[in-house]
């Protein structure tokens, strides 16, 4: 749905025309994966693909939800019905937003609002933060908070972690709130400063592909949280606040100080490796070197395949298919278990790359994967 057809199904069901439309968008993340919770650097860029949401205030606290995506009528929340723990159904994302804003001191006294999104869900594409950051702006416009892009997304991903109670870092909603058309955004997470770093990749005669394995994952499922709480435990045991505190020239004297704990010496050698590739991709893109990037990403890819080990047959399945096909690099991209990857590619050899990876996925009897181009797109913004 556009902008237009948002908004005037919002009047059918609300009975007036919305305030406003507002978009925000899901995210590809190049490189700089589980390092966001570990307050170290992330890589990402805005999809086209977004959530939009036509809003309107109310006086009496009552947030009315409806989504064009989800079966069922409109979705009636009283004041006092916003509490974390008590809504697990997809209304827990727009809903926690309002409850973080009102839990930081901000007069939002309700809402109507209608939504709808293009991002894929489960896809590790961001669909959550996107859904959250729309009604974040939305509310912060028409309730004229004024809260920079940075803030609304602290206080998103507070109702992530704690209304829906999904332990996500910061990177989706920043990347949502804050990237710019036909950049990356390089995302240093303990201060949220952001550098936007030019990716033009048609301009190189270049192209990134996003496979989506339509294998589904869940944030809040155990094993994102065991990772999470095992990066933690490895802070702890080195003396470090987080991760992101041992310098890549002393991992080796770390991991050596972690002993027999395997399991905390893989995650935290991931982490601190991730970082540094992290930097390395600045360092190529602003060289001009993107295609010095391919290698970068495939080194990411088997380091959360054999030392996070967030990946899964099929996300390995696209990575081994599209390297042997002559991709230039490819990896996993989101939380993992599922989810997508990405594939960076000469223009030339995309058409070629989709048909290999389509037939192995096939071959392998695999349910067919979606293939589409990821262009660097614009942040959340008003629509109307």
């Amino acid at each position: 749905m556009g902008a237009q057809q948002v908004a005037e199904r919002f009047t059918e069901l609300y009975g007036a025309e919305p305030e406003g439309v507002w978009a925000a968008p899901g995210r590809v993340n190049l490189i700089g994966e589980h390092t966001d919770y570990n307050d170290g650097f992330v890589m990402p860029f805005a999809l086209p693909q977004q959530a939009i949401a036509a809003v309107s205030r109310r006086t009496d606290g009552i947030l009315r939800l409806h989504s064009a995506d989800i079966e069922g009528g409109v979705v009636e929340l009283p004041p006092d019905a916003l509490e974390p723990g008590r809504d697990t159904d997809w209304t827990a994302y727009p809903a926690g937003v309002a409850w973080a804003l009102r839990e930081a001191g901000h007069g939002v006294t309700g809402a109507d609002v209608h939504l709808s999104s293009t991002v894929p869900t489960g896809a590790g594409l961001s669909s959550s933060a996107a859904l959250e950051v729309v009604i974040a702006l939305a509310l912060d416009d028409l309730y004229g908070l004024g809260l920079p892009g940075w803030k609304l997304a602290r206080l998103c991903q507070r109702a992530e972690n704690v209304y829906v109670g999904a332990p996500t870092g910061i990177m989706d909603q920043t990347a949502s709130a804050c990237c710019e058309q036909g950049h990356a955004l390089f995302l240093d997470t303990r201060d949220l400063s952001q550098q936007q770093i030019p990716f033009d990749l048609a301009a190189e005669g270049l192209r990134l592909l996003v496979v989506d394995t339509q294998v589904k994952h869940a944030h809040s499922g155990g094993e994102y949280g065991k990772r999470r709480a095992g990066c933690e435990k490895g802070a702890a045991l080195l003396g470090v606040d987080a991760l992101r505190d041992i310098p890549y020239a002393g991992l080796d004297a770390a991991l050596a100080r972690l002993g027999d704990e395997e399991e905390v010496r893989r995650l935290v050698r991931h982490v601190v490796t991730e970082d540094e590739r992290v930097e390395r991709t600045v360092a190529l893109l602003r060289a001009g070197d993107t295609r010095a990037i391919g290698p970068v990403l495939t080194e990411g890819h088997a380091s959360l395949r054999d030392d996070f080990r967030v990946s899964c047959p099929e996300l390995d399945l696209v990575v081994d298919t599209a390297l042997s096909a002559g991709a230039l690099g490819a990896r996993m991209t989101g939380g993992g278990f599922g989810g997508s990857a990405i594939v960076l590619a000469e223009a030339t050899d995309v058409d070629t790359l989709t048909k290999t990876v389509e037939e192995a996925f096939a071959a392998a009897g695999r349910t067919a994967p979606r293939v589409f181009e990821a262009v660097p797109s614009a942040g959340a913004r008003r629509l109307v």
